[in-house]
């Protein structure tokens, strides 16, 4: 099958509602593909391991079929169902007592990995 384009198939897989999302979310760095920041034209392949990062979550995928064509949505109770599941963990999360002093930020910031 002939590669497809990263920004098409996220788009087509419903990680995005619109191929601009998508292409805006590679430009971002949100969308790594093999542990490398993809560009929009990036061709994907079968096989291929891709990091999206979207408000919905973080997720690893590996490509088990290509597909230029956007299939039909889950369920609406399914998508109700999920989101419900996800308000319920976020209630449990423990709030912190206070803001995150200087020192605390980059702790934070180095235990996330960044810079």
């Amino acid at each position: 099958m002939e590669p497809v384009r990263i920004d098409k198939w996220l788009w087509a897989a419903r990680f995005f509602k619109t191929r601009a999302l998508a292409s805006r979310a590679c430009d971002l760095g949100r969308i790594q593909f093999n542990g490398v920041n993809a560009k929009p034209a990036r061709d994907v392949r079968v096989g291929d391991m891709l990091r999206v990062r979207t408000e919905g979550g973080e997720f690893e995928i590996e490509i088990m079929e290509l597909s230029e064509m956007r299939g039909p949505a889950a369920s609406l109770e399914a998508r109700l169902k999920a989101a419900a599941e996800r308000k319920a963990m976020q209630e449990y999360a423990p709030l912190p007592e206070r803001r995150p002093s200087k020192r605390d930020r980059r702790r934070i910031i180095q235990f996330r990995g960044r810079v």
